[in-house]
């Protein structure tokens, strides 16, 4: 599996897309929806929580598991993609497009640059079991 360039990745399998100098989009990857199989449920933050690298934002919910969803970076949450909460199963087709928040965040550059680009993240998921 190949993984878009111009996204960042997290060991907890989201990525983070830099819209501008200051936001972000986050969804999960192909590898997490993979593992997950088909979505059914998806819970997503309320717009305007603020929410620090690596703490839990929401929840996904598949056929197989139920798994939190991690922010790969600090910022507050400036929108959400409401189509997918009334249809999760859009991630199962296109997991690198469909994002699940935005966030906002002043040095929201920095932060993604600090992220395992899509190299770094093909070598961390091929060491996976």
């Amino acid at each position: 599996m190949t993984y878009p360039e111009n996204l960042k990745y997290t060991k907890e399998h989201e990525w983070a897309e830099l819209i501008n100098a200051t936001t972000l989009r986050v969804g999960i990857t192909h590898h997490a929806q993979s593992a997950l199989g088909d979505i059914v449920y998806l819970d997503l933050p309320k717009v305007g929580t603020d929410l620090t690298a690596n703490q839990t934002f929401g929840v996904v919910e598949s056929i197989k598991a139920v798994s939190d969803l991690y922010s790969p970076v600090r910022g507050r949450v400036l929108a959400i993609h409401s189509d997918l909460v009334s249809d999760p199963a859009r991630i199962n087709a296109a997991p690198h497009t469909e994002w699940m928040i935005e966030l906002s965040a002043p040095d929201a550059h920095v932060q993604f640059d600090g992220l395992m680009n899509a190299g770094a993240y093909a070598e961390y998921v091929a060491t996976l079991p």
